[in-house]
C-alpha cells in the first residue's frame, strides 16, 4: 500500500497552491461508492514524482449503477459541467443519466477539476486494469491508481507530440525495478 508523505500531503490540500483539495474529491467518490481509478497526472504525482497538474482524472467503471454513483458524487461536489458555454450548469440540476452524454467530461468543483472518463485510450477493459491498480492513501483516503504498465500503455497510445518523454522513461524504470 503506497502512503503520500505529509509534505506532499498539505501541497496536494492546499487550494492557493494547486486549486484542487484531492481528499475531498476522492471522500466523495469513496462516500459514494464509485468504482473509479486515479489515472493522469495526480496518480503520477502520488507515486513517482512531483508534477505541474491542474485537474484529477478519474477512470470510472462503464456501468449503470456506478454512473448513477459517479453522478451523486459529483452533485455533492458542487461540480460543474457543460456541453458548451450556453449549457454550462451545475450538475446537481440535470437529470439522472447525463453522465452517458459523451465519453469524457471536464468539470469544474469547488474541489477542483475533475475530469470524468468512461474509456480511455490504449485501454479496453477498465476490470483487468481494476485487477491491476495501484492501492494507496493520501491523507488517510483510500484510492486505487492505474498501474505502471498501463499508464505506460496509455502514454504510447497518444499522439507522439502528445507524449510526455519523461514520464514514458520515468514509468519504463519503475517497471524494470519491480521486474528486477
Amino acid at each position: 500500500m503506497l502512503s503520500v508523505s505529509q509534505g506532499l500531503q498539505n501541497r496536494l490540500n492546499t487550494p492557493t497552491i494547486t486549486g484542487m483539495n484531492v481528499d475531498r474529491i476522492l471522500r466523495a467518490l469513496n462516500r459514494n461508492k464509485v468504482a473509479y481509478m486515479l489515472i493522469g497526472g495526480v496518480n503520477y504525482l502520488l507515486r513517482h514524482q512531483p508534477v505541474l497538474t491542474y485537474d484529477v482524472d478519474v477512470w470510472i467503471e462503464d456501468t449503470e449503477k456506478n454512473l448513477r454513483h459517479c453522478e451523486e458524487a459529483l452533485s455533492q461536489l458542487k461540480a460543474e459541467w457543460g456541453s458548451s458555454d450556453n449549457d454550462w450548469i451545475p450538475v446537481a440540476k440535470r437529470g439522472s443519466g447525463w453522465l452517458k452524454r459523451q465519453t469524457v467530461f471536464c468539470m469544474t468543483s469547488p474541489a477542483g477539476a475533475i475530469d470524468v472518463f468512461r474509456q480511455v485510450k490504449g485501454l479496453n477493459d477498465w476490470r483487468s486494469c481494476f485487477e491491476r491498480s495501484v492501492r494507496g492513501k493520501t491523507g488517510g483516503i483510500p484510492f486505487h491508481g492505474l498501474s505502471d504498465k498501463d499508464m505506460l500503455k496509455c502514454q504510447k497510445a497518444l499522439n507522439i507530440s502528445e507524449r510526455k518523454q519523461d514520464r514514458i522513461r520515468t514509468l519504463n524504470r519503475a517497471i524494470r525495478r519491480k521486474q528486477a
